[in-house]
């Protein structure tokens, strides 16, 4: 038979005893969702690890700026801004069915397409825009055309 004190010694040594396998399984716990279960020998394994993917993730981090650029640039260069402005060129007869639209990206360069109306014939011109403006002669209804685009 074990005396008193013997008894706590035993029980304080069995309390010590679970605290430390329940701090053990704590850390084991801990340890996993560092190494998101992949066994790894050694702490310093898991540093390269880490850096590895680091390095990965800066290649495609750089590649991928490299593809929003270009986006970017190619994104200037399309058609986006554009406007229809309708009118009648002879106000003897017909109502509004000549028109003239123009087509810009982002730098101002595009055309302009115009069409007249009458009775006999359709015409259809296209001009050149470079900087929001032609070289050609444009009409009033040209340039509002192009100033209406040009302001989206």
């Amino acid at each position: 038979m074990l005396n008193l004190s013997s008894q706590l010694v035993v029980f304080g040594l069995l309390a010590l005893v679970g605290i430390l396998l329940a701090w053990i399984v704590y850390l084991e716990i801990r340890l996993r969702r560092v190494f998101r279960g992949k066994e790894i020998a050694s702490f310093e394994n898991l540093i390269a690890d880490i850096g590895q993917a680091l390095d990965d993730l800066f290649k495609k981090s750089e590649s991928h700026i490299a593809r929003l650029t270009d986006l970017e640039v190619k994104t200037k260069k399309t058609l986006s801004r554009f406007h229809t402005v309708r009118f009648n060129p002879f106000k003897d007869q017909g109502g509004n069915q000549s028109f003239a639209t123009c087509f810009l990206d982002d730098t101002g360069k595009g055309v302009v397409i115009s069409s007249l109306y009458s009775r006999d014939k359709v015409s259809v011109y296209a001009k050149p825009i470079d900087n929001h403006t032609s070289e050609y002669e444009l009409t009033e209804e040209e340039r509002e055309a192009i100033k209406l685009a040009s302001n989206k």
